[in-house]
């Protein structure tokens, strides 16, 4: 609960509005709320500036809906992700306003708006199979008012590519390059701008790609300065990241 919460909870205490016995249930969901199966975070929006995020898989459709309302309830925007069709169509029924991204397979639903700086965020994919990864970190990224630039299937086998796109690339203050195979990009962009580059290695290839482990290790030796690595797969660590150091002061 942030200060003008606490604020309007005393006054509706004072006019009468809000018996001191109401007043008590509703602090006792601070900081977190016991749902039985999870425990949402609602200081989190308050300790790093965004609410807490969830992770759907493994999550029944009821589990995800639960932890929703809690988050609806408290004002907080929410982002889903690794969500499956039937989890949207619990929420949908209840929140008509949620918006499900099937190419990353996430949801979101916002109560409020946040800070839109003016500069960008590049989001750069070796090739088509990247998409789905690279649009869970768009996705993450636009939903917290960044905006996002999207250049996609430009990788090293068709160098040329990148040639072509370079200049509008290197015009973000970010860049998240999401590439799977031998995961060459990031070293190949790193080496031609001056903002950093977060680099996201992928499970898409063939069988010495080892499920994307080829490409992590690839982008961890990268000879590039300037480029950091999250895990296999983890578009959303891209995205959030690449927020906020979009919104850095």
């Amino acid at each position: 609960m942030n200060t003008d919460e606490l604020k309007q909870l005393l006054e509706r205490i004072q006019k009468g509005s809000l018996t001191i016995e109401n007043a008590m249930n509703k602090l006792k969901f601070l900081p977190f709320q016991d749902l039985g199966h999870s425990k949402p975070d609602f200081h989190r929006e308050l300790r790093q500036g965004y609410p807490e995020v969830i992770f759907c898989l493994g999550k029944t459709p009821g589990q995800v809906l639960n932890i929703t309302n809690a988050m609806i309830e408290r004002g907080q925007n929410v982002l889903g992700t690794r969500a499956h069709q039937e989890i949207y169509e619990a929420i949908v029924k209840v929140h008509p306003t949620v918006v499900y991204h099937q190419v990353s397979n996430t949801f979101t639903l916002k109560q409020k708006e946040y800070e839109e700086p003016a500069t960008y965020i590049s989001v750069v994919t070796a090739g088509t199979s990247d998409i789905p990864v690279a649009e869970v970190a768009a996705i993450t990224a636009a939903f917290y008012n960044n905006k996002v630039e999207r250049f996609y299937d430009i990788g090293v086998a068709g160098i040329h590519r990148i040639q072509g796109n370079i200049e509008k690339i290197a015009g973000a203050r970010v860049i998240v390059v999401v590439a799977g195979m031998e995961g060459a990009l990031p070293s190949v962009i790193g080496g031609l701008v001056d903002k950093p580059v977060i680099a996201v290695p992928t499970s898409a290839g063939y069988g010495a790609a080892f499920n994307g482990i080829t490409a992590l290790l690839g982008m961890l030796t990268s000879c590039a300065s300037g480029v950091c690595v999250v895990n296999i797969d983890n578009g959303f660590g891209a995205g959030y990241l690449a927020g906020m150091i979009n919104k850095l002061k």
